[in-house]
């Protein structure tokens, strides 16, 4: 039976931990923060992010890095990418070469503008960097842990490997679909969460359906321009890690990214809004780093600048919305 490792013990790394319990995997939590540890130990049940579900007993909780990774054949890392580099450095010690690393994370690191697998890349040793994958696609976790049906895709440089992930984690409740652009996923799974900022503003406003289709529909042509330019496949944004992922999360209250937009939108300030959160939205992290990327590769992403100036230069929301609509008018193309 293949034995799994979740680092990170979020609503993701929960939920998927919990899916994978449920499967009959047996799989190893790891649980950062000791008062969520001791809350599963007690009563097998993360109040904190994940409840109402009871973890089956395939799934253990650990405190230790090395503990959890022992002896297991696919890591699942669950944590936010400010964390990864971290993250990665205390694991590389603990794995072995047979050892597969799947990304969960959906962001981009800071101060390099590089996307996960690339700085697992960099602090993996040489043999593992082809154990190396992304899953990735629109995915609530408290549907999958409930078992709604979802579509994923899980992409890796070796189609080989993405096939074997796919294979073995598939079922009723979780179709994987695979991939080799890695760049594309990625990209994807980062730039949606910006976007979602943006529609959530467009909804607290008050503006309706026209201006968030409007915003969807502009906010994947951004991704598909900064896409193509690093290197990632036109297709991979038709599909489940781009146009599938972008309007779960601009679309739905349960999107966090689109809960801070919603609440900006209303007025509230950005400090408040993330001081009422328990859980992170990578979004609000994802707009100065992509806005960073943009300018570097100049490539125009009016949307992305606009949440920016919001989130971080203290522009109005229904300023930023109007200076979108008052821009030079122009042929559509990507």
């Amino acid at each position: 039976m293949v034995k799994m490792s979740v680092i990170g013990a979020g609503s993701w790394g929960s939920a998927f931990s919990y899916y994978l319990g449920r499967l009959g995997f047996l799989t190893k939590l790891w649980v950062r923060e000791e008062e969520v540890y001791a809350d599963l130990v007690e009563t097998r049940e993360n109040r904190t992010f994940l409840p109402g579900f009871v973890f089956p007993s395939t799934v253990s909780f650990h405190r230790v890095l090395g503990e959890t990774v022992e002896g297991t054949d696919l890591v699942f890392i669950a944590v936010p990418s400010q964390y990864c580099r971290l993250i990665y450095s205390r694991l590389a010690e603990h794995l072995n070469d047979g050892q597969i690393m799947v990304s969960l994370t959906k962001g981009l690191e800071q101060k390099s503008l590089k996307r996960m697998t690339e700085v697992m890349g960099e602090v993996f040793e040489v043999s593992k960097k082809n154990r190396i994958a992304v899953l990735s696609g629109p995915s609530f976790a408290r549907e999958v842990a409930a078992g709604q049906p979802t579509a994923l895709v899980v992409a890796s440089s070796d189609l080989n490997l993405a096939r074997e992930i796919q294979e073995t984690i598939s079922s009723l409740q979780l179709r994987l679909y695979t991939s080799t652009d890695v760049i594309g996923v990625e990209l994807s799974g980062t730039i949606k969460n910006v976007v979602a900022i943006a529609s959530g503003i467009s909804e607290g406003l008050g503006y309706g359906n026209n201006s968030r289709a409007s915003l969807i529909t502009r906010g994947l042509v951004e991704i598909t321009r900064l896409g193509l330019t690093l290197g990632a496949n036109r297709e991979t944004f038709s599909g489940l890690a781009g146009l599938g992922d972008l309007v779960l999360t601009c679309t739905s209250d349960m999107s966090r990214n689109y809960h801070v937009g919603r609440e900006l939108g209303r007025g509230k300030s950005l400090k408040t809004i993330l001081g009422e959160m328990k859980m992170v939205a990578e979004g609000v992290r994802n707009t100065l780093i992509v806005n960073k990327l943009a300018h570097q590769k100049k490539i125009e992403m009016p949307i992305c600048r606009q949440v920016y100036e919001v989130l971080y230069l203290g522009k109005p929301a229904h300023k930023a919305l109007a200076e979108l609509m008052s821009r030079s008018l122009k042929e559509e193309k990507i």
